[in-house]
């Protein structure tokens, strides 16, 4: 059990703790947003690592080759979410910084925190190579981890935990970020360089 639950915990930080698009788009979120709305996302990007936990530890092999063939299209569509990601948060931007010295007029409704959740579980569970990765975790480490029924929750709360740890942490990094940049210019950077990052990883997932 004890190793269930390490190989857990290693399998979702080593899921989570590269920052990618997704964490880059967290942590943007939630200086624009607030805490209980950047955490809420943050939830949102572990459930979806939970959940490809508990499949990749049911259907292993099963689940990994069925994956593989469609692994192409569903690329292009991660990358066309994030393009559009990167382009509305950007222009979202600069729309605000052009109207910093502007007199104050109603705006839109920021997003909530069901929303955020919705919007990164979503956003997460189109990368499938999570399911690849998990499924070889699992068929590498058959003996402790899908040996049996509670062996196997444990290796996906574990998992889920250990992500929902370091995604917070961004989140809450993202907090920290929005205090420090309170200036319009600052919020405009911030937007920008996060906007570049998923472009670019964007970009990556067409090219590779």
């Amino acid at each position: 059990m004890i190793a269930a639950l390490v190989a857990g915990l290693l399998a979702g930080y080593g899921i989570a703790v590269p920052v990618g698009a997704v964490a880059a788009y967290l942590i943007a979120l939630t200086t624009r947003t607030s805490l209980t709305t950047g955490a809420c996302a943050a939830l949102g990007v572990a459930t979806a690592d939970g959940l490809y936990a508990l499949v990749a530890t049911v259907g292993g092999s099963a689940v990994a080759a069925t994956i593989r063939p469609v692994l192409v299209p569903l690329r292009w569509c991660s990358a066309l979410v994030l393009i559009v990601l990167a382009v509305r948060g950007l222009a979202g931007a600069v729309a605000r910084y052009r109207e910093r010295a502007a007199p104050a007029r109603a705006a839109g409704p920021p997003m909530g925190p069901g929303r955020a959740y919705l919007g990164l579980l979503a956003i997460t569970m189109l990368n499938p190579t999570t399911v690849v990765y998990f499924a070889a975790l699992v068929l590498g480490g058959q003996n402790t981890v899908a040996a049996d029924q509670p062996r196997r929750a444990v290796f996906v709360l574990a998992a889920f935990a250990a992500s929902a740890s370091w995604q917070l942490l961004l989140a809450g990094g993202g907090v920290l970020l929005g205090r420090a940049l309170t200036g319009a210019r600052g919020r405009l950077v911030t937007a920008l360089v996060s906007s570049l990052v998923m472009t670019a990883l964007a970009l990556n997932l067409l090219i590779t």
